[in-house]
């Protein structure tokens, strides 16, 4: 048989194994459902990202569109212009007619340039000396053309021009601008390069693709624009517009849209510098609803490492922050499934923990019962063999020895009757096989019946038996079982008798008393009494190994449980009362039927 220690070890060793075993599967489907939300939050992350750019280059659009659409000679404070526009001139007289770009800038540009073959830097809104007194104020304003020489003078520090045209396409190609150039129906060879380079675009992926389509519409925004001024001009002024698709590019840590120039026989280099700060405030705002930690950050306009998150309109990617914060609502399904599984697991552990103390338990009471039981059976066996074999063999010719051979051997019979006869009522109520038959009959007719029995095991025992009968007492009408009722008083006069066979006093008292609607049977001695760490366990079954029998009165510790249980079945109540006095008190209540005056009968 395995020993108790080796069995709980067997049984934590296959405790850890499964709860390794669910920890290991927890933690897999943990991190996969972390992995699918995280794929879940990157792809929502991408759309968003997505959607923004959208509306950024959308947003930015009009602004490319409307700068290259702007005629060449609008870059110059007072121009000449076309022919059939003569007539509408500002300047009576005279074929000039003043810059739209000489009044207050729009506000997402600080200030227009032109920049010369001889590196003269100037500006439509900073009229020269000559042009000065006729700007201002019927033009623009003193502040303005101030804040525009500022600005101007700002430029100049940062402007190279040979840095600046290596930063420019040239002008006739412009395949090789920031855009592409729409479809010309009916161009072969335009038709057959653009499907060559869509193909190029598409194996770079999903990103390219959507960075051509947002470029694609930003030119086509682009050509409208150059389309609409194309209209509002006579056809004979068209062939001087000579205006170009602008390029947006960083000059240091300023970003200008600029274009090369053909004015009169000479290369210039046109642009303006764009309000960034202000620019960048303005687009990271319309897209607050969807990425709200994004981000604006410089890239080469000819770079293709961040086409997935780069503007097609201008040389800028967007950070779009971090992931999107986890819902912290309500457990998943996952998170419940697996919380329940735990919960079921842990459940089951403890249930088979308590099922296995149980019977280890069991089986230690069991032990213990079987070891105090052959330890009580062992004495009066030996008793009755010995002294049956010394009658048997005619050893014993004393007439009055024989009669106490006799005696001992009745005893000692008596002895076994008792303890068997409560093992077996024990194991009856352990099946549900108990005497449950009860009659009717008065505490008088109760105790004529029970106290012959209890006298005679106190006289055997050499104690002095004493019964007390409150008055009215007898003729209080019972519902029991008196046989019960007999056995229980017995057990407890059985140790009164085992327990204060020592002291001085040697009485053992027996005491009817009517407390409301029950009567109390209490047994009492003058023994050495309980001590309290012992009355704890007192009606636990089987409580008393074959060691503590030896070393104290005999017996298997089954008679209290088995007493108590059987008051229980009566529908009354066994207890220990430590309550004053020398000795053990206990207190058998049992109901009793009350009259309609509410007197017991």
């Amino acid at each position: 048989m395995f020993r108790p220690r080796s069995i709980w070890l067997a049984f934590a060793l296959c405790l850890a194994v499964v709860l390794a075993a669910m920890g290991w599967v927890s933690r897999a489907v943990l991190r996969l459902e972390r992995e699918r939300s995280f794929s879940q939050q990157s792809a929502a992350l991408e759309e968003n990202v997505r959607l923004a750019l959208w509306r950024m280059d959308s947003a930015v659009a009009p602004l490319l569109a409307e700068e290259s659409a702007r005629p060449h000679f609008a870059y110059r404070a007072f121009y000449e212009p076309p022919k059939a526009a003569a007539a509408h001139s500002p300047l009576p007289g005279r074929l000039l007619a003043p810059s739209p770009l000489l009044r207050e800038p729009p506000e997402h540009v600080l200030v227009y340039f032109q920049l010369d073959e001889g590196g003269h830097l100037t500006s439509p809104q900073v009229p020269g000396a000559e042009w000065r007194e006729l700007a201002v104020p019927k033009f623009t304003t003193a502040e303005v053309v101030a804040e525009a020489e500022r600005s101007l003078a700002e430029l100049g520090r940062h402007l190279d021009r040979q840095v600046l045209l290596t930063l420019l396409p040239e002008q006739p190609d412009v395949s090789q601008q920031w855009v592409l150039a729409p479809l010309v129906p009916g161009n072969e060879q335009q038709q057959a390069a653009m499907r060559q380079r869509r193909a190029e675009i598409g194996s770079r992926g999903r990103g390219a693709v959507e960075f051509d389509q947002r470029a694609q519409a930003v030119l086509n925004v682009a050509a409208l624009s150059q389309q609409q001024l194309a209209e509002g001009l006579p056809e004979a002024a068209t062939t001087d517009i000579g205006g170009a698709p602008m390029t947006p590019l960083w000059l240091d840590a300023h970003m200008l849209l600029a274009r090369r120039m053909k004015v009169d026989g000479s290369a210039v280099v046109q642009g303006c510098l764009l309000d960034w700060p202000a620019i960048r405030r303005s687009l990271v705002e319309s897209v607050d609803d969807l990425l709200p930690d994004a981000e604006l950050a410089p890239v080469d306009a000819a770079s293709h490492d961040f086409e997935s998150r780069q503007l097609a309109a201008l040389p800028v990617r967007i950070v779009p922050g971090g992931l999107p914060a986890a819902d912290d609502g309500p457990l998943s399904a996952l998170h419940l499934s697996l919380l329940v599984a735990w919960s079921c697991v842990l459940l089951a552990a403890a249930a088979v923990a308590g099922l296995l103390w149980g019977v280890l338990r069991l089986s230690e009471r069991r032990a213990a019962f079987v070891s105090a039981v052959t330890h009580e059976l062992r004495t009066p066996l030996t008793t009755f063999q010995m002294y049956a074999e010394m009658l048997a063999d005619g050893m014993v010719t004393d007439p009055s020895q024989r009669g106490e051979y006799l005696a001992t051997l009745r005893r000692e019979a008596g002895r076994l009757t008792h303890l068997v006869e409560n093992v077996l009522s024990y194991a009856r109520l352990e099946r549900g096989r108990a005497d449950r038959r009860t009659e009717q009959l008065t505490a008088g007719e109760l105790l004529t019946r029970i106290t012959p029995r209890l006298a005679d095991r106190a006289e055997q025992a050499g104690m002095e038996w004493e019964k007390q009968v409150s008055g009215g007492i007898p003729d209080a009408t019972l519902h029991t079982n008196s046989g019960v009722v007999e056995q229980i008083l017995f057990n407890l006069v059985d140790n009164a008798c085992k327990y204060a066979r020592a002291a001085e006093d040697r009485r053992i008292h027996l005491t009817a008393v009517l407390d409301g609607g029950r009567l109390e049977l209490i047994v009492r001695d003058h023994g050495p009494g309980i001590a309290p760490e012992a009355a704890g366990r007192l009606f636990r079954p089987f409580s008393k190994s074959a060691h503590d029998a030896a070393e104290s009165a005999p017996g298997v510790g089954l008679g209290l449980a088995l007493s108590r249980r059987l008051a229980r079945q009566l529908g009354g109540e066994l207890r220990f009362d430590s309550g004053g006095g020398d000795g053990a008190r206990f207190a058998l209540s049992l109901p009793a039927r009350t009259a309609p005056g509410g007197v017991l009968k």
